[in-house]
């Protein structure tokens, strides 16, 4: 309120000066500001493909990322992601040594090379830029980077497609069949109700054996395995910053499970607030 009433001033937005500015603030702050975990920057494909990928990660998915940048408007940044990505799928031994060095074993061994990512950073996309990555089968971020005044960075995502859409349809087919097998028929209808509240424009679902996440750029839910009369969703809240309910939300930070997320919340639940409906389904 102090600041308030020492006025406000206007700050203008504006474009790095070099495109290696804005890599490398990405680069430092990977996770928290893509859900990508940081494993190399400027990676070389080889003298053969003859290339440097601006920055390789791994996210909260186990999905490969491939991250390129353009200081402003370049028509060429779609097509050489989908160059490197291309050489990425017929490097997968390569690209997990790699995360073995960095993150571990574990992290290795679940590397899940059905959705492997392209983010483009640039500061502005064109309408033929957009069109052209809902034409392709591959998962695609266009994310717009604008800088303000010494010290704050804003990213906005113009376009999301993902290209494996088709394969968590299958998987997502074979796991209601198990459920309607081992639970009552009531669990398919309560995954489809928590589908119809999650996925809208620019999200996505990520399959993994252990759960189901809602992604727009990042996580911000995940769904669990069943259980008798209700399903687990995990969101991506700090639980701090909202009124838990006895029986109904937990804080789950600090605890093993399965997906992303510290807030856990059966749905559903009858006398359960609406609110926590209502900012679900606007993530």
């Amino acid at each position: 309120m102090d600041a308030m009433k020492r006025g406000v001033a206007e700050v203008t937005p504006r474009l790095a000066e070099v495109e290696a500015d804005v890599q490398g603030l990405v680069e430092t702050h990977m996770e928290t500001l893509l859900g990508v975990r940081f494993l190399a920057s400027e990676y070389s494909t080889g003298p053969v493909h003859g290339g440097r990928i601006d920055s390789l990660g791994l996210d909260e998915n186990g999905s490969p990322v491939i991250v390129e940048y353009k200081r402003g408007v370049d028509a060429g940044v779609i097509n050489q992601g989908l160059f490197y990505l291309a050489w990425l799928m017929d490097h997968r031994a390569e690209f997990e040594h790699l995360v073995r060095d960095r993150l571990g074993v574990t992290a290795a061994s679940q590397v899940l090379w059905s959705g492997p990512r392209l983010i483009c950073i640039a500061g502005d996309f064109t309408r033929y830029d957009v069109h052209a990555v809902r034409e392709h089968r591959r998962s695609i971020d266009l994310v717009r980077y604008r800088l303000f005044g010494s010290d704050l960075l804003g990213l906005e995502t113009v376009a999301s497609v993902s290209g494996g859409m088709q394969v968590a349809r299958r998987v997502r087919g074979r796991t209601v069949a198990r459920v309607a097998d081992a639970q009552h028929a009531s669990m398919v209808e309560l995954a489809g109700a928590v589908d119809e509240a999650l996925l809208g424009d620019g999200v996505h679902r990520v399959e993994r054996k252990q759960y189901r996440a809602y992604q727009r750029l990042r996580n911000f839910a995940c769904l669990c395995p069943p259980q008798r009369s209700k399903l687990l969703v995990y969101l991506k809240v700090d639980p701090k910053d909202v009124h838990l309910v006895p029986g109904f939300t937990r804080d789950v930070s600090g605890l093993g499970l399965h997906g992303t997320g510290d807030l856990e919340a059966p749905w559903p639940r009858s006398d359960a607030p609406c609110s926590l409906s209502s900012s679900l389904a606007s993530r």
